[in-house]
């Protein structure tokens, strides 16, 4: 059975209330937490993803892409109003969206941000639902070789481009596949690395680890910050009219056209297509000295990318399920916990999960402009209460959302150990996204391995006499051996200009 193919399908789903709900609820929770500067799209929707755990699963998938989408555009208020992104996929908007503040123009820049956002979610959402299936059936093809080679290939990208150092993430990879390994074997059904802890018997929890190394490690980091920010109250958003539009519509297309390379590429993201769609959009541009001073086209081009790349993140997610950034290691994990494998077989066995993901989106989508207009008093509210307050109300949040998982204590504790665990390795600059890629794809990458053996009697040759699996392979032995160099090369620079010096 395939996703939504008729029109009374889809006025169904339109019409199907709780869906309406879910969609408006998650939009909104996604702009609020996309407004608090520091609490990213992942963070925002790792906050949520423990209360899904008793949702129905089409909803609750439908749930985390819509904050998901909320949260890329909340990101662009505080850039444009206090020149601090919410996000790190709004730092790009930071460059003029500020300019166009001080000119007394913040209105207009809301504005443009909000409408070039839903450009870029409207094309992002055409493409998912375009090129998500057809893609998926070529894991078809994959065997056990394929999928252990696949996890190997998306752990490698992200630690070859999560910060700085090549050894570092691949580290905190090894970590999280450690990690991964607590529980019951996958094979032989052994328990293993359980300590006699009974809580630890079906391993460790993916949104626990989530929700540890993303939410408290960043409550941790902001604890001792003594910034404060205020925000005016009487700004209102001013949507662009026709003119306007159609001026930006170059750098809207770019934004659109980048993100969805961007979202297609592992390692790729938000940020990274934003501030490519910044450059090219200046180049493209008829007026290319209003860059930087209060250019319109400097909002629309990276906030269209971002907000494409929020739907286009998604493809190689539910066709091969590797997730390409934080938000969606977090979907994944969504996925994961309601039992849902990405692939051909989600598609087949579970096509209401893609039809309320689809519909879900439209719906928020389109809602965005209304409820964008609607909340930005909300926004500036929350994002002038004292820091403690918010910090302990995110910090009740996420404890009591963790304990609705298993009625759990532990799981508290693990959590608030796994939080202290990945502040301090902020502090020593590891990249955490690698680590908790591990933990997510652990189970695929070692179950795959073990069953490519049991059925090759212990052979190693398996795994190079699958085309699929040595292509795979060689492109995870690309990403390293390009991050290497790109090391060698940036650390030979630095020795260069400390020697001139």
């Amino acid at each position: 059975m395939a996703p939504v193919t008729t029109f009374w399908d889809i006025v169904h789903l339109l019409t199907a209330t709780p869906l309406v709900l879910v969609a408006i609820m998650g939009l909104t929770w996604g702009i609020l937490g996309g407004a608090l500067p520091g609490i990213s799209a992942s963070i925002t929707m790792a906050l949520v993803l423990p209360f899904t755990y008793t949702m129905d699963p089409a909803m609750a998938i439908a749930l985390l892409a819509c904050v998901y989408i909320g949260a890329e555009y909340g990101g662009s208020i505080p850039a444009i109003l206090i020149r601090t992104p919410g996000t790190n996929s709004s730092a790009a908007t930071v460059i003029d969206g500020y300019e166009l503040n001080r000119q007394g123009r913040a209105g207009e820049a809301l504005g443009i941000s909000l409408m070039s956002g839903v450009v870029g979610s409207l094309f992002g959402l055409a493409m998912l639902a375009l090129l998500t299936e057809p893609l998926s059936w070529l894991a078809l093809a994959f065997r056990p070789t394929s999928y252990f080679a696949l996890g190997i290939l998306g752990l490698s990208v992200i630690a070859s481009m999560s910060g700085d150092s090549l050894l570092k993430g691949l580290a905190s990879a090894v970590v999280g596949l450690m990690i991964a390994t607590v529980g019951t074997d996958p094979i032989s059904g052994v328990t293993r690395f359980t300590f006699d802890v009974a809580d630890l018997l079906s391993g460790v929890e993916p949104v626990v680890v989530m929700v540890g190394l993303f939410a408290l490690t960043e409550l941790m980091s902001q604890s001792g910050s003594t910034t404060v920010t205020q925000l005016g109250g009487s700004i209102r958003i001013r949507l662009p009219g026709w003119a306007m539009m159609r001026k930006l519509r170059r750098s809207q297309a770019i934004g659109c056209f980048l993100g969805l390379f961007e979202g297609l590429t592992p390692g790729g993201g938000g940020s990274v297509a934003a501030f490519m769609s910044y450059n090219e959009a200046r180049r493209w541009s008829k007026t290319p000295e209003k860059f930087g001073k209060g250019s319109e086209e400097g909002i629309a081009a990276p906030e269209a990318a971002n907000n494409t790349v929020a739907s286009t993140a998604l493809i190689p997610l539910l066709s091969f399920g590797i997730p390409s950034s934080n938000s969606t290691a977090v979907l994944l994990g969504g996925l994961l916990m309601h039992g849902l494998l990405p692939g051909p077989r989600l598609f087949e066995q579970n096509p209401q999960v893609i039809d309320s993901l689809y519909v879900g989106s439209l719906i928020a989508i389109i809602a965005q402009i209304g409820v964008g207009v609607l909340i930005l008093p909300a926004c500036i509210w929350l994002v002038n209460r004292p820091r403690p307050y918010r910090a302990g109300f995110i910090l009740a949040l996420i404890l009591s959302g963790l304990f609705t998982l298993n009625n759990s204590p532990f799981d508290l504790g693990l959590a608030l150990a796994l939080g202290l665990m990945g502040y301090l390795m902020r502090l020593a600059r590891f990249p955490v996204l690698p680590m908790i890629l591990g933990v997510v794809l652990g189970h695929m990458v070692e179950s795959s391995y073990r069953r490519s053996l049991v059925l090759s009697g212990g052979d190693f040759h398996i795994f190079v006499e699958d085309p699929i699996a040595v292509g795979l392979l060689g492109a995870a032995l690309f990403f390293i051996a390009f991050s290497l160099a790109r090391e060698y090369r940036d650390a030979r620079r630095t020795q260069l200009q400390e020697t001139h010096s």
